[in-house]
């Protein structure tokens, strides 16, 4: 399944460089990306006489979550139906390349490459970010006209949504350097690909992305002291944090902070956050059984809407309401069985063995997972395709049993 693990990097890179995936040709890239991999994968698994479905926990609520939102459509219960069956074309094309992963990456060989790939393409995005950054022009890519505005870094229009990928890209090498769980001669090259991606983040000088950093270090730290509590390790640690102070401080954080600040004004305000999350709320409790259907939050938004600035709210800057108030408590609840079996699981995997590599590549995926989790209650960040898909697949590590790392009585 070579083939299908080069093509799921392949559209992870793609969406990324595409903005996130965010605009209609680039989320049709993606869907059909996903389609074209998964027959591939059909055929070639019925030309494989002995070969076996592998099944993850966490696609129960997934599937739920793709039933909940089709009911929605069958019955007729969603305000808006082509929002929500465009809605649900791309969370299918997510759900499949999820699927396509747990069955493509089984053995340790085949995580390790993935890991490598994370590491390249965080060190590559960062790079050009802060090209960018020093020489910007108003322009993406310096030649793209911002027509809708926004406060870009990197490839993203938003530079919190930047702050996102960068939560999901640091932590795998921090866990390599932390457990040391690659060659000698290897360890200066990741320290490299982990500095920079810690460097742009704060550079981006996103509020949601550096306190859900400073979490995600935090979980690190939990995991190593439960799993390994050798000093050396935190020793390790430490001396990561200091040299990504060192890097920021070199980087200027002050003067990023100083550039962002005449940005304020493009920026939701703490009040209009408020008012959001709290016009989301009231969405939900009108429609609290299925909610108002995936993707609609922003037609139905205007009905709600207390504090009027011009301006179209497309998502309520927190995940997790907006979650419920367009697939409601049904939605609700898959939502919450996918977070339990994320950490229960991935937890369980962590505990199968303390080999320094197979640790480090798990505790990394969870503590990708979890640093996004934490940024949902501010941002938006599961709405933005690439992030989503690098989120869902850093699940599939977490909670992956490779053959290296199961119990000596199941080999």
């Amino acid at each position: 399944m070579k083939a299908i693990r080069i093509g799921i990097c392949a559209l992870v890179t793609i969406a990324v460089l595409a903005h996130g995936a965010v605009e209609p040709w680039s989320e049709a890239v993606l869907e059909a990306g996903a389609a074209v991999l998964l027959l591939v994968w059909a055929w070639r698994s019925s030309i494989g006489s002995e070969y076996k479905i592998v099944w993850n926990p966490l696609l129960w609520p997934l599937f739920g979550l793709w039933g909940v939102a089709a009911l929605q459509l069958a019955v007729g219960i969603t305000v808006y139906p082509f929002l929500t069956r465009m809605e649900l074309l791309k969370y299918s094309a997510l759900l499949a390349l999820f699927f396509l992963c747990v069955q493509s990456y089984r053995t340790r060989e085949h995580w390790h490459g993935f890991v490598w790939f994370l590491l390249v393409l965080g060190f590559g995005v960062s790079l050009f970010a802060i090209l960018q950054h020093f020489t910007f022009n108003g322009k993406l890519y310096w030649v793209r006209e911002l027509h809708y505005g926004g406060i870009p870094f990197g490839p993203y229009v938003n530079r919190n949504h930047f702050a996102g990928l960068m939560e999901l890209l640091i932590p795998p090498g921090l866990a390599i350097l932390i457990l040391r769980a690659e060659r000698r001669d290897q360890l200066p090259l990741v320290t490299l690909f982990t500095l920079l991606p810690i460097g742009a983040l704060f550079l981006s000088a996103s509020r949601g992305g550096i306190m859900s950093f400073l979490a995600e270090m935090g979980l690190l730290a939990i995991l190593i002291i439960l799993r390994r509590r050798e000093k050396k390790e935190l020793a390790a640690a430490a001396l990561v944090v200091i040299l990504a102070a060192v890097l920021v401080s070199w980087l200027g954080i002050g003067r990023a902070l100083e550039r962002f600040a005449s940005y304020k004004s493009l920026e939701v305000s703490e009040s209009r956050r408020v008012e959001m999350l709290h016009g989301t709320w009231r969405i939900f409790l009108d429609h609290p059984i299925a909610g108002t259907g995936l993707g609609t939050l922003q037609e139905v938004f205007p009905l709600y809407e207390t504090i009027y600035d011009g301006l179209v709210v497309n998502h309520s800057h927190n995940d997790y309401a907006e979650a419920l108030a367009e697939i409601g408590v049904i939605g609700g609840l898959c939502g919450l069985a996918f977070l339990v079996l994320l950490f229960w699981t991935g937890w369980k995997t962590l505990t199968v063995d303390r080999e320094a590599t197979n640790l480090a590549y798990h505790a990394g995926a969870l503590v990708a997972c979890f640093g996004l989790l934490v940024h949902a209650t501010v941002d938006f960040n599961f709405h933005i395709p690439s992030n989503a898909l690098i989120f869902l697949l850093q699940a599939a590590l977490a909670t992956s049993l490779t053959p290296s790392s199961l119990p000596e009585r199941r080999r």
